[in-house]
């Protein structure tokens, strides 16, 4: 499919990276092959994957060099123990070789994200004023960045460059404030960003799924 934009459909400039190169060390266990929906259905990973290609032209797995993720579209940690921030950087590497405008980058741990939430997010994108190199979530209460939920262009690899040689690793400052896109949510409608990292939101999660 070709990535220019046809003027109909948010994101076809967008390529989708599923950020999936973590340890998981906090939680014991590798979130990304959780079931948590139900061992008849699939895990965290593929239905992240699901959803981004649903969505998107073309969607990447960002994984680290020692633990590919078989049967995926993977790119690779360029440097490692740098968190997310690495899997971000080599998306957009990768976009901006394959000609793609920007970067839908998602957790693999959101066992409630909704296709209902990213398309909220493309569409914001699309109509963002010009030079906005980050579209993302912000939780109005606390004024939260959902970093792990956003579409990075291109165009801010310069900054990730500068970021990574200045030790900056935080993706929520990396991109000055107004060159940001934000869509305002409420704590009631925090729900698609809850994410997996220690045991206690495991369990959470599985009494959430069983109460729906």
């Amino acid at each position: 499919m070709n990535p220019e934009r046809d003027g109909q459909t948010p994101g076809n400039d967008v390529a989708g990276v599923v950020l999936a190169g973590g340890l998981s060390s906090r939680l014991g266990q590798e979130k990304a092959l959780l079931r948590v929906h139900g061992q008849e259905q699939p895990d965290l990973l593929r239905r992240t994957h699901n959803l981004l290609t649903a969505l998107l032209p073309r969607c990447w797995v960002a994984c680290r060099p020692d633990r590919p993720r078989p049967g995926y579209d993977c790119i690779f940690d360029q440097v490692e123990g740098l968190g997310p921030f690495s899997g971000v950087h080599a998306a957009l590497r990768a976009a901006a070789e394959r000609g793609f405008a920007a970067v839908l980058a998602l957790s693999c741990d959101l066992p409630f994200m909704d296709e209902a939430t990213l398309r909220r997010l493309l569409t914001a994108r699309e109509t963002a004023p010009a030079g906005r190199l980050l579209t993302t979530f912000c939780q109005r209460e606390t004024g939260f960045i959902e970093a792990l939920t956003a579409v990075y262009e291109v165009a801010a690899l310069p900054l990730f460059d500068a970021a990574l040689a200045h030790g900056e690793r935080k993706l929520s400052r990396i991109i000055p404030q107004e060159r940001q896109e934000r869509i305002f949510y409420s704590q009631t409608e925090a729900l698609p960003f809850f994410n997996i990292n220690y045991p206690a939101d495991l369990e959470l999660v599985r009494r959430l799924l069983a109460a729906l």
